[in-house]
């Protein structure tokens, strides 16, 4: 969503008269965006802002700006301890970059723009794509989030949830279709909970809109991102089944196997609401993929706990998973009334035996896909062999395979010969464009 937001920012600025450039020491701005779902995230910033004093030590006339999350929670304290920030401007505040960076430099005063707003979403606003592959692109269809989760930061620095309008949504993906993009993937916070009242009192709901931007075109692929539990409604899968073009991956996170856990972290379900959705995804796509994110360690969570998140973890068979240690995020309600009471070193060790879990459980998925033959959308070169390329495949599984004279872009079907945890391995069967 970040690297979503960029790309708005860059159209803001670049309708103004400023340039992206590609290399830093060009640079007269350097806006950071930012992230605060997770105190090592702030950690990598603060980093980031210390090893660019050298940089502005040669390039006395630049000035750095943080955007997003980080600037909303933390706002004018980044101002006073981060002495090389000029601007700090949280998310709903894009539209004034062009005034705060004339700002900054002709008064030379630090500003900052936090405000949250309960209507803005960038529909009008043609995303910049920024450093793209040409091939996959990101949508975002909605802002905020109202669920308040215990432990997340994100209604506070992003304001609560709107909709944008699905006709601009829909233009968007029409656009890029016809650029050449093969693939993208709406965005939002709960993309389950998505819906925009028209003009005539009627509504569009997640899976309609899904239906409109699959019908776009058989050859756009048409991912999402991300999905609440409470609101993953069987007709949602039902849209899903009947788009070949609409990639059968479902990214649900679980937080917690314990009941107990779950209502502490205020995620609105229990296990056993869990698992019946994973029941109706089974059922409506048998071969749909499945990944989660888990939080280890969260407050007052026993051996016990743990222990349930581990067997819903052997119940339903991840293919991928997000997987951290708790760590307490300011102005949350778990900061406000709740204590931070499991010991690092038990966090440590419950993730630890949780990730060493699910690295079992996907080699053992992965070593099912041997012998079968997936389409894959190509992205690019291999990391470790200029010989080979890689892609995905509708369930969002890496595939490496020998390049021939594929391109990025094209279509191909491959056979999968071998695996690890992580990617699959292939041969080339045939190829489309």
């Amino acid at each position: 969503m970040n690297f979503a937001d960029s790309e708005i920012v860059a159209s803001i600025l670049q309708k103004e008269g400023h340039t992206v450039v590609s290399d830093i020491e060009q640079a007269d701005y350097i806006l950071i965006n930012t992230c605060a779902i997770r105190d090592n995230a702030e950690q990598r910033i603060r980093k980031r802002l210390h090893d660019l004093r050298a940089l502005q030590q040669r390039h006395k006339q630049l000035r750095i700006g943080i955007l997003g999350c980080m600037a909303e929670r933390l706002q004018s304290q980044l101002m006073v301890e981060e002495e090389n920030v000029s601007f700090v401007v949280g998310p709903d505040a894009y539209r004034r970059l062009p005034d705060i960076l004339t700002q900054v430099r002709q008064q030379g005063v630090k500003t900052a723009e936090t405000e949250l707003s309960t209507t803005e979403t960038y529909s009008d606003i043609e995303p910049v794509r920024v450093a793209s592959n040409g091939i996959s692109a990101y949508i975002s269809i909605m802002r905020g989030c109202q669920n308040y989760c215990a432990y997340c930061v994100v209604p506070y620095t992003r304001g609560r949830e709107r909709s944008r309008d699905p006709e601009t949504i829909v233009a968007e993906a029409h656009s890029l279709f016809n650029q050449g993009y093969k693939e993208v993937t709406l965005l939002g916070q709960n993309v389950n909970s998505y819906r925009f009242s028209q003009s005539d009192g009627s509504s569009v709901d997640f899976p309609e809109l899904m239906h409109r931007v699959a019908e776009i075109s058989p050859l756009l692929r048409v991912r999402f991102a991300t999905s609440h539990p409470k609101d993953l409604s069987d007709r949602l899968l039902q849209v899903m089944a009947a788009h070949d073009n609409i990639c059968k991956c479902i990214h649900l996170p679980v937080q917690s196997g314990s009941d107990r856990m779950l209502k502490l972290m205020n995620r609105h379900y229990d296990s056993a609401w869990y698992l019946d959705r994973i029941a109706a995804i089974r059922r409506y796509m048998p071969d749909c993929s499945i990944t989660t994110d888990v939080i280890a360690g969260f407050c007052t969570e026993t051996e016990e706990d743990h222990l349930k998140t581990l067997d819903i973890f052997r119940q339903v068979r991840y293919d991928y998973a997000y997987m951290f240690k708790f760590s307490m995020r300011p102005d949350t309600y778990a900061a406000k009334h709740l204590t931070d009471d499991v010991p690092d070193a038990e966090k440590t060790r419950r993730l630890e035996e949780i990730i060493a879990l699910q690295g079992q459980i996907a080699l053992e998925n992965n070593r099912k896909e041997i012998g079968k033959t997936f389409e894959v959308l190509v992205e690019g070169e291999s990391h470790r062999s200029k010989e080979q390329l890689f892609g995905r495949n509708s369930q969002n599984k890496v595939i490496v395979f020998d390049r021939h004279n594929i391109l990025p872009g094209q279509y191909v079907q491959v056979k999968v010969t071998d695996c690890t945890a992580a990617t699959l391995k292939g041969e080339v069967v045939t190829s489309r464009q």
